[in-house]
């Protein structure tokens, strides 16, 4: 039996009016496994994330989670019904909301001492304890990013999704923060896919590396075996 807990088939997205961004992508992923995509800008990174998360809807192809069909010609689950975890690139939290409420943002189906004891457990989890009652522009980019990954993982996802997530950190913030999630990550078993384009995030971070190019798959291996 396969053990994939992501699976892509021949997947393809074209934006209105406008040239075809992914041509029959296949991608799998295993269960707990770190997976990056790399390549240049616009060959389709961050649209196929977009397509996994169910904020873009795809032209052909099929998108399984857990063996539950996600997209596909007869089925389309919406994003707020996806188990999947998004961390956007340049942190995309709420400015009016503070470290903590920012964080509950996504849970709101729990009552409010089970959403304070979820929030405060991930609160201890990224190193953010004390820093509940703060404003994002009250934090550091390093700070804010953890932020960014706490409201992400405290909706207990079977996936996580990253986009770009150290490229607005400086280098020692970014070797840091880029260890610490790796180790969470794999700390909590987490299946993740990251999108980067620098080499040395993939090298550092990745289970395994996926170069795209004008929208199409080229090559994958183990981080250490792709220069």
């Amino acid at each position: 039996m396969s053990s994939a807990l992501l699976e892509i088939t021949g997947l393809s997205f074209s934006y209105p009016g406008g040239s075809e961004v992914l041509r029959s992508i296949d991608l799998s992923v295993d269960a707990s496994e770190i997976l990056v995509l790399t390549g240049p800008s616009g060959c389709g990174k961050s649209t196929l994330l977009r397509l996994i998360a169910g904020l873009e809807i795809p032209a052909a192809g099929n998108i399984a989670l857990a063996g539950a069909v996600l997209s596909s010609a007869q089925v389309f689950v919406p994003a707020e019904h996806r188990p999947v975890g998004y961390v956007f690139q340049g942190h995309a939290l709420f400015p009016h909301l503070t470290v903590r409420r920012n964080i509950s943002f996504g849970l709101r189906h729990l009552d409010k001492s089970e959403r304070k004891k979820v929030v405060q457990e991930h609160m201890d989890l990224l190193g953010l304890d004390g820093l509940g009652d703060r404003y994002p522009h009250q934090i550091s980019g390093g700070q804010q990013q953890r932020v960014a990954i706490a409201r992400s993982l405290a909706r207990k996802p079977e996936l996580l999704l990253m986009d770009e997530p150290f490229s607005d950190l400086d280098g020692a913030t970014r070797s840091t923060v880029r260890s610490e999630v790796k180790q969470i990550l794999k700390r909590l078993g987490i299946t993740a896919v990251i999108v980067s384009h620098d080499a040395q995030d993939a090298a550092h971070i990745a289970d395994r590396i996926v170069e795209m190019s004008s929208g199409s798959r080229l090559r994958s291996g183990a981080a250490a075996l792709l220069p």
